[in-house]
């Protein structure tokens, strides 16, 4: 992984960034020279979001930088600065006083997020000096497990198929120390997990439940769980081409969760942390999984599989099973689910779904702290009934065109034995750039989940 974009050293030379309000804009700059206010007179710079300013010094090099975060923005903004500033060295000296020192430091990680494994960036990103106050490694955890993430949604399948996704979990395990098993192929049906098998038994690499156990058995447990569909074709109910073409990021739950997982490690939540990815790839071949088939869940009840595009609530459904079964103090999955709930809220919201008001609670809290946004939405329980079939327990579809993220969080609780559960349904994805966060892969609801287990566990 590329170095993070910080400086090493605190008090190493570096141009002065000072960060100002909109309003603040007029009183500001009325204190400094008339160079200076013709200078921002010809660009139209009056500290508007994002905007900045750059002061050369006579030398031709970079005296100061203005940066403009309007009047409600948040620490989030400090990013646009990484993404387009000059190469060099930068310091913030001035910023609006609710703006965090970490929350700075984050944001500034994640805006100089590239993806470079197959076309390098068109120049390097500018360093950060850490900025006063700031808890360094708490950012640099942040931001290594964001691009983790990142880099793993942003990956083809081509080169991100199970067994790759599987030596990406298991370097995570190795770098901490974390014990890792892999159940492969027909050792799924043996071990007793046939809904993972079914959605991933036609593809060229077999499909797969991770497992990354790790901390002090005696401690508080808490399960992460990861839809890892590394591309998702449909299966016989095929995706149109449109629909199709971003499917390399159906894995970006199992991202999302490794992600969550690496920033526990690293900071040493005292937690026995168990991670279950479950691994597959949705194809079309003539042993594929058909609408219709009806597959006893490894919890017991059984599923009509009405749709096989709702196949990522399928794996989940056996690997929720599994994590319960330790009788963990709180349970979280991560889902590139459903596009309802893209309908529903955009690709910037992530929605979440509990039945527990501390949890959800403490989710919003920490989603306001860390300015990682999420929305709760409800599980319905009126809604139930439409999950009924003739000849199965239940099927893997509700009514119709409506409600599909409920829908899928229902489903999805049928298996899960804790109130203690929260799923999000993620996009994992930024479909044009904004401030600390570069179009492509992206990490959601990463720092509101850390943020509610540090409140809880730490």
């Amino acid at each position: 992984m590329t170095s993070l974009p910080f400086l090493a050293d605190p008090a190493a030379p570096a141009t002065p960034i000072h960060i100002l309000r909109t309003s603040e804009w007029g009183p500001w700059i009325e204190a400094h020279s008339e160079t200076l206010r013709r200078m921002a007179l010809a660009q139209d710079f009056k500290a508007q979001n994002g905007r900045s300013l750059v002061v050369p010094a006579t030398d031709g090099s970079i005296e100061r930088v203005i940066f403009g975060a309007g009047d409600k923005a948040n620490a989030q903004v400090v990013g646009a600065m990484a993404q387009h500033l000059p190469a060099g060295e930068y310091r913030i000296v001035f910023a609006p006083k609710e703006f965090a020192p970490t929350a700075m430091a984050i944001a500034w990680g994640l805006g100089a997020y590239a993806f470079e494994r197959y076309k390098k960036r068109k120049r390097p990103a500018p360093f950060l000096a850490p900025p006063e106050g700031a808890d360094m490694d708490e950012a640099g955890r942040i931001v290594r497990a964001s691009w983790l993430a990142r880099d793993l949604v942003n990956t083809p399948t081509n080169d991100l198929g199970p067994e790759a996704l599987e030596a990406a979990a298991r370097g995570v395990a190795e770098t901490y120390g974390a014990e890792f098993t892999a159940i492969v192929g027909d050792e799924l049906l043996a071990q007793n997990y046939p809904l993972i098998h079914a959605v991933g038994r036609a593809a060229a690499e077999a499909p797969r439940l991770l497992h990354l156990s790790w901390g002090d058995p005696g401690a508080a447990r808490v399960a992460l769980v990861g839809k890892g569909v590394t591309f998702d074709t449909g299966g016989l109910d095929l995706k149109p081409a449109a629909g199709m073409r971003m499917m390399k990021k159906d894995m970006g739950g199992a991202a999302h969760a490794l992600a969550l997982a690496q920033i526990i490690m690293d900071a040493g939540l005292p937690v026995k942390l168990d991670v279950f990815l479950a691994v597959v790839e949705n194809s079309v071949s003539s042993n594929a999984f058909r609408p219709g088939d009806v597959i006893k869940s490894r919890k017991g009840p059984s599923v009509e599989i009405d749709n096989t595009d709702a196949e990522g609530r399928l794996i989940l459904a056996d690997a929720l099973a599994r994590a319960c079964e330790d009788h963990p103090a709180l349970v979280l999955d991560f889902a590139t689910l459903t596009g309802a709930a893209r309908t529903a809220l955009g690709p910037d919201l992530p929605p979440f779904f509990t039945d527990d008001e501390a949890l959800a609670a403490d989710l919003i809290r920490a989603s306001w702290e860390s300015s990682d946004p999420i929305w709760r939405m409800p599980l319905w329980d009126a809604y139930e009934g439409d999950m009924d079939s003739p000849i199965a327990d239940l099927k893997n579809t509700g009514d119709g065109a409506f409600a599909g993220a409920i829908f899928g969080a229902l489903f999805l609780r049928r298996f899960v034995n804790t109130t203690a559960w929260a799923h999000f349904d993620v996009f994992a994805w930024a479909p044009k750039e904004k401030p600390a966060r570069p179009a492509g892969g992206e990490a959601q609801a990463l720092r509101a989940a850390w943020g509610a287990l540090k409140a809880r566990f730490g």
